[in-house]
């Protein structure tokens, strides 16, 4: 059932816009991630919450409930803060590459390392959809082009650095976490986008692994 916002929490709000009062099947691991009371019922206030989340990652609809993806994107979260700076603590990204960029789509992750030394990150990334998945194996980077337009999306996509067919890591000013994903490059935020630039050049190693949450 999703009634207006106004309705959910009474007279005199400033925000006019819908809000469900229905409990998600993921209500305590959402309320828990944002700091809720975590007692298993929506509220209006774990309503506000919930959907402000939701707006500032693109989840729809923006209602506030706490759905799969919601708690699946909040889970991604959680995994990429354990990862800390050890990212690649169970040794899956090869360490006798030297400076090699490391993708793990399972946690969403990249970060570039050379040797077992951490050179820069873990950052978040958006990889591909389901259908267009961030294909996994060892790679090289072969083509970048600083200002690169895309034909294929008519989109501007800066510091692109291809490693793969049309695969690219490159700079994109949509959240990390925008559902579905990407149509198979690695999106990454600006100045991750140009930390990856000044670091990597032509020749270098990538290496992606894992499989993407949803795909």
């Amino acid at each position: 059932m999703v009634v207006p916002l106004t309705v959910a929490v009474g007279p005199g709000t400033a925000q006019a816009a819908t809000c469900t009062t229905q409990t998600g099947p993921y209500q305590k691991q959402v309320e828990k991630f944002l700091g809720r009371p975590v007692d298993g019922k929506q509220s209006p206030a774990d309503c506000k919450a919930i959907r402000s989340f939701q707006l500032a990652h693109g989840i729809t609809p923006s209602v506030g409930y706490a759905g799969p993806l919601t708690w699946r994107t909040m889970n991604t979260i959680l995994a990429q803060r354990a990862a800390g700076k050890t990212p690649n603590k169970a040794g899956t990204c090869p360490v006798n590459k030297g400076r090699i960029a490391c993708v793990d789509l399972t946690r969403q992750l990249s970060w570039i390392q050379d040797g077992s030394k951490l050179v820069f990150g873990p950052v978040p990334v958006r990889t591909g959809r389901d259908g267009a998945e961030t294909r996994t194996g060892a790679k090289k980077i072969y083509w970048r082009s600083r200002n690169h337009w895309s034909t294929i999306y008519k989109v501007w996509m800066p510091y692109s650095q291809f490693f793969d067919g049309g695969q690219a890591f490159h700079s994109t000013t949509k959240s990390m976490y925008n559902p579905p994903g990407s149509g198979g490059c690695v999106n990454m935020r600006p100045n991750d986008a140009k930390a990856y630039w000044n670091l990597l050049k032509n020749g270098d190693d990538v290496f992606v692994y894992g499989r993407k949450p949803g795909t």
